[in-house]
């Protein structure tokens, strides 16, 4: 490893806890802000991909890429439905349903990736899922309007877990940049598809909300999302999940300085708890690397990307 994957994980939260703020700041219906968001990070990714892994995307068998492009279609419908959730209820309810992909990934990893929960990422899961709904607790809303939203956020959590336990299973065969290639470039052809089909609004926008889909693809996706991929080779899927749970609470602290909302004795204490759930979760696992024979037949997979 070119550093501690632990490294990875704080920078990935910290990168991704910013896709809110500019989300909110784009004045743009939500799918064309998540058809930008992973298509304009695709095309910042293209060269870097044709020089470092056009070898191996030619290697691959069509079961891997099968598996890479069901990974950016849970991607794309992850941001479809979490962003267009934002529209029919609160930015609390929402990020926190959509942080529950913990559960959902605790759930199915000994049925997708054959491996055991371990007790102390058991326990930083309940603790995660403690912590959000302490946070939401004074922002849930009662109405079939907001009920729609929640459920929209829900299925962006469950979207989420599968698109992290399909990442786990294909970083055991293929580079971070041959992976994040494929995934990442699939959800943008679906969910653009998306926006042409409806017929949506995609141009003429004010330079506000431009840059705002620039930096959702830099640093969100592109850093965020990319950290987390390349840490998906080191620690399980499960520890990965509650590390995201991060999201919210550095969503809050930006908001609190850029919008002036303001942050609660319910939000600092969830807040706390799941910090302490990422801890347990993160610092319980050792990192090893997926495969032994992994180095010697892709010595890609060793560089930093």
């Amino acid at each position: 490893m070119p550093f501690h994957p632990a490294i990875a994980l704080v920078s990935g939260v910290l990168a991704i806890s910013t896709g809110a703020i500019f989300a909110r700041m784009a004045d743009a219906p939500p799918l064309v802000i998540a058809a930008y968001r992973v298509g304009l990070s695709f095309l910042i990714l293209m060269p870097l991909a044709w020089w470092k892994a056009k070898d191996e995307l030619k290697r691959l068998s069509l079961k891997d890429i099968m598996l890479a492009l069901a990974a950016g279609f849970f991607l794309a419908l992850h941001f479809a439905v979490w962003i267009s959730s934002l529209s029919y209820t609160s930015v609390a309810n929402s990020v926190v349903l959509v942080n529950t992909n913990p559960l959902w990934v605790g759930l199915l990893t000994p049925w997708i990736n054959k491996e055991k929960i371990r007790t102390s990422v058991a326990i930083s899961i309940l603790i995660s899922i403690l912590g959000g709904i302490i946070i939401s607790a004074e922002d849930f809303a009662i109405g079939s309007k907001a009920l729609f939203g929640d459920s929209l956020a829900l299925v962006g959590g469950i979207c989420a877990a599968f698109y992290l336990l399909l990442g786990r299973n294909l970083r055991k065969k293929l580079s971070l940049v041959a992976y994040i290639s494929i995934c990442y470039g699939s959800a943008a052809v679906i969910l653009w598809s998306i926006v042409l089909g409806f017929g949506l609004k995609f141009y003429g926008f004010s330079v506000q909300t431009t840059a705002a889909f620039w930096a959702m693809a830099l640093i969100p996706q592109l850093i965020g999302h990319t950290s987390y991929n390349w840490a998906l080779r080191w620690f399980s899927a499960s520890t990965i999940a509650v590390s995201l749970l991060g999201e919210p609470i550095g969503a809050t602290i930006l908001a609190y300085f850029i919008f002036g909302e303001a942050i609660t004795y319910s939000k600092a204490i969830g807040g706390a708890l799941i910090l302490s759930a990422i801890c347990l979760a993160s610092y319980g696992e050792k990192p090893t690397p997926l495969s032994s024979s992994h180095q010697s037949n892709h010595s890609i997979q060793h560089s930093p990307h």
